[in-house]
């Protein structure tokens, strides 16, 4: 290996690994860096503040632009294969990071820019793969891999009381009341039955308030189902994990809570002491 291949691994050690010391510092950096770059454009939506302080933000912003390029360039550079690193999905944001500051030259008024700015928080996932968060995402998609179906099936359940409740109240109350259309009325039964109550539709006729009543009623009793469902299967992806030890042979986590012997190289399992 000569001299350049060895730099271009110490690189990609210390840009993609994040079970390094430097690749551990090189995260916690880029974190911190994403988070001002954030901070910039919260501030700089502030209509005060960008009128007074556009031209100093502006030169923050390609501050923040300059240094992710670097990176992206970097990241080109020391990784094994570049243009499956380029189109993939933190490539892909990677390179949304960088382009708001290049358009700016081209466009004076960069503000509809900001919401490609804001695309770089998606950037913390990578960050987020250290291992210690990655173990507790695993948790997290497990639990929701689990509980898919049954809130899908909910929703759907959701679904049909809103279009039958909004219907009925277009029935009831009629476009005198402001219930123009089923639409609107499907519209008042969602925020009614999320308890949020915006208020610009109200019925006034008597059996359109116990139409109401109901609605509000059914909504206190599921608005909780989903989130039962979730924590039921978070608790059982936890629970699971917590009783299989990773294989002491080949590292594999994520067994099933019965298993005995790893599913990837056959070791036999043995518990965490509790």
């Amino acid at each position: 290996m000569n001299s350049n291949d060895t730099w271009r691994h110490r690189l990609y050690v210390i840009i993609f690994q994040t079970d390094t010391i430097a690749g551990r510092r090189f995260d916690t950096s880029l974190l911190l860096i994403i988070f001002a770059s954030l901070v910039v454009v919260i501030l700089d939506s502030i209509d005060d503040v960008h009128q007074n302080y556009a031209s100093l933000l502006a030169y923050i912003e390609w501050g923040f632009t300059v240094i992710f390029l670097g990176e992206y360039i970097l990241r080109l550079y020391c990784s094994p294969k570049p243009l499956r690193y380029a189109f993939s999905f933190y490539g892909l944001v990677d390179l949304l990071a960088i382009l708001p500051g290049i358009l700016a030259l081209y466009y004076s008024d960069a503000q509809y820019l900001l919401i490609i700015r804001v695309i770089r928080m998606l950037r913390i996932f990578r960050v987020l793969k250290l291992g210690p968060y990655l173990k507790q995402a695993h948790y997290l998609l497990d639990a929701l891999r689990g509980s898919k179906q049954k809130i899908l099936v909910f929703l759907l359940s959701v679904c049909t009381l809103v279009t039958v409740f909004g219907t009925l109240m277009y029935v009831v109350e009629g476009p005198q009341h402001g219930f123009t259309s089923i639409p609107k009325g499907i519209y008042w039964a969602i925020v009614t039955l999320t308890t949020v109550g915006y208020g610009d539709i109200v019925p006034k006729t008597a059996l359109g308030q116990v139409i109401s009543s109901m609605v509000m009623i059914t909504g206190y009793s599921i608005i909780a189902v989903p989130t039962g469902i979730f924590t039921a299967e978070l608790a059982t992806a936890m629970r699971g994990g917590q009783l299989n030890h990773d294989c002491p042979v080949c590292a594999k986590d994520n067994h099933e809570t019965e298993a005995s012997f790893c599913s990837r190289c056959g070791n036999a399992l043995f518990r965490k002491m509790e």
